[in-house]
């Protein structure tokens, strides 16, 4: 057995020894609207149990979901001497599985305690306190200690909590959230306080798994690959903290468990490891090698992450007309997925198992489609997982937020910027680039999007630049569908309902020109909807045979548009979201609208 079984086996182990039991009398979901079939499986011993963070495994880990208590609170009230009752963490407080359904607002903030046992740990050994994501603002006490205060409600973050933990007994972790939804400038994708149309539900507070993990004194802290496929090699820059000059770093790329390649590298090096007999990732052969990375004090290891990587490579090059494509392992393929919003009937921003969280990317495979764009919501990092292993290209937004200038959905318009507050700048650049350094490592992120249909768009040069400069191993789409600006690596119209493409004999020398949405076919399912009547669509049908020949004529559309020189497409959407009944599959995920061999079978033309 290798020592990634043991890994899996020792993490799987600790699972069922951490769990403590709640009674299922203390929570229920909130009644009133439809539900996925994933909400029965809903536990309150343990929601979402699974390990957080494939990229960076470590077997000394606590999952701290469950019932807390919970408190809506005027800001200006400090901790509260009462709660109003339980809510089912990591289900955001307005969600029907939080079993609460209440939302909050800018003029209180939203409190949570819960109680714990530190984990066992050796000597100079600490704890680390970690939320996948939050939004918006988190203030974390620790037996009435403050720990940390974290902006930003897409990133996952951590606090060193050992100094704070009590020798023995049980321990108070106490958290404060505020979130203004759409009244405040920061990253808020589609929530509004009043939802209509394509606007959704607030989603205030934990979202994400809350969980404890103990490591030694100096401890890897992060990782980032860089794969070259054109020198066959993977470049990897290891952050490891409180480090001595003396340590080193050991690491070792592995297929099926053996070794392919090992160095040993002094903390502020970079380890560049050759990959002979190199293995591709790509759509139709997603292979992944295992990374072990270990630190070493005198020979001996100190600290050790299991990771992956994939060889992928993602670039622009001119065809024999001159116009620039999107490259896959430097050849043309071309790119097409639905617009993905990850939100749920039941959970919201949370999804309410596992399971349910890969049935998403699973039925998109099986459609046909080769690429998701993951719009204006950043995912747990086990989404981000799946796509790497099932081989599915994501383009990744920035979620929205702030205010809009006016519009113009043409590329020949010159662009219009906003004028943010300098608060509202440091927010976005602040989150963005933790977007980026935290999901770095999924080879199946392909391209970064800042800014979509000029929400909160500014400085737009400033930030494609920046964006390309921080992250050279991903292409840029600076704005989708937004105002354009001769920057960044892709052209994106966005065209309702019909698919058009911008000229790429105007446009395409300079940047590939897409498709970044189109469609929006929209059939509502009898109970199956968010509401039972008004519900909106971009173009409605009223039976299935019909949206299943416009949506085929369609893609014979996409199908000249390739040959003219169109790169890539992004249909709207996966699913049914709220009022909005565009998706492939309705809201609780139980009807799909058009049959997915046949969907599969069409878009095969695509990619020939």
């Amino acid at each position: 057995m290798t020592n990634y079984k043991y890994l899996l086996l020792f993490i799987f182990t600790n699972i069922l020894i951490q769990t403590p039991v709640f009674s299922q009398s203390d929570w229920a979901p909130v009644e009133g609207k439809i539900m996925t079939r994933w909400a029965n499986e809903v536990s309150t011993d343990k929601p979402l149990n699974e390990y957080p963070r494939p990229q960076m495994v470590r077997e000394n880990w606590y999952n701290l979901n469950g019932l807390w208590d919970y408190a809506i609170l005027p800001k200006e009230e400090n901790l509260p001497v009462k709660f109003d009752g339980k809510i089912l963490v990591p289900f955001a407080i307005e969600s029907a599985l939080s079993g609460v359904g209440k939302t909050v607002g800018k003029d209180h903030n939203l409190w949570y305690k819960t109680t714990f046992t530190a984990p066992k740990k050796q000597k100079g050994e600490k704890v680390l306190l970690h939320f996948g994501a939050v939004d918006w603002e988190a203030e974390v006490f620790i037996n009435g200690e403050k720990a940390g205060l974290h902006q930003g409600g897409y990133d996952p973050f951590s606090f060193d909590i050992t100094a704070l933990l009590k020798s023995k007994g049980s321990q108070e972790l106490v958290v404060r959230v505020w979130d203004p939804t759409d009244e405040g400038p920061q990253p808020r994708g589609k929530q509004v306080k009043r939802p209509e149309g394509i606007w959704y539900t607030p989603v205030t507070g934990i979202w994400q798994t809350v969980w404890l993990e103990t490591v030694a004194n100096t401890y890897i802290s992060g990782l980032k690959t860089i794969p070259d496929i054109d020198s066959k090699t993977l470049s990897l820059k290891v952050n490891v903290e409180n480090a001595g000059e003396s340590d080193k770093v050991l690491v070792k790329a592995l297929n099926k468990g053996s070794v392919v390649a090992e160095k040993e590298i002094g903390i502020e090096e970079e380890a560049i490891l050759s990959i002979t007999n190199m293995k591709l990732w790509s759509p139709e052969d997603p292979f992944l090698y295992d990374l072990e990375v270990s630190v070493l004090q005198k020979g001996k290891a100190k600290d050790l992450v299991i990771s992956y990587f994939g060889m992928r490579k993602i670039a622009l090059e001119k065809d024999e007309n001159g116009i620039q494509k999107l490259m896959l392992n430097n050849e043309f393929l071309f790119q097409y997925g639905p617009l993905d919003q990850g939100w749920w009937p039941d959970g919201l921003y949370t999804a309410p198992t596992d399971e349910a969280l890969l049935f998403d990317i699973e039925k998109t495979k099986e459609m046909g489609f080769n690429m998701i764009r993951k719009h204006v919501k950043v995912e747990p990092a086990r989404w981000y997982n799946y796509c790497d292993k099932l081989g599915m290209l994501v383009w990744q937004d920035m979620p929205s937020g702030d205010k809009s200038p006016k519009w113009m959905n043409n590329p020949s318009y010159e662009g219009e910027d906003i004028e943010r507050s300098k608060a509202s700048e440091n927010i976005y650049k602040a989150e963005w680039k933790e977007i980026m350094s935290d999901f770095n490592l999924f080879p199946s992120i392909v391209v970064w999007v800042p800014f979509n249909e000029a929400w909160g768009q500014f400085k737009t040069v400033e930030i494609t630049k920046w964006t390309q400069e921080f992250d050279p191993t991903r292409l840029v789409n600076s704005a989708s569908g937004g105002n354009y600006f001769q920057v960044g690596d892709i052209l994106d119209l966005h065209h309702y309902p019909e698919p058009r493409m911008p000229r790429a004999d105007i446009f395409g020398k300079d940047q590939s020109v897409v498709l970044g949405e189109f469609g929006g076919l929209g059939l509502p399912v009898e109970k199956h909807t968010w509401q039972e009547k008004d519900n909106w669509g971009y173009r409605s049908f009223t039976n299935k045979k019909d949206l299943t020949e416009r949506y085929a004529s369609y893609i014979n559309a996409l199908e000249k548009l390739i040959g003219k020189g169109l790169s890539a497409a992004v249909y709207t959407q996966t699913t049914d979201v709220e009022v909005e009944i565009n998706g492939l599959m309705t809201y609780d995920r139980e009807i799909i609208k058009v049959d997915p061999e046949y969907l599969k079978k069409i878009h095969l033309k695509l990619y020939r």
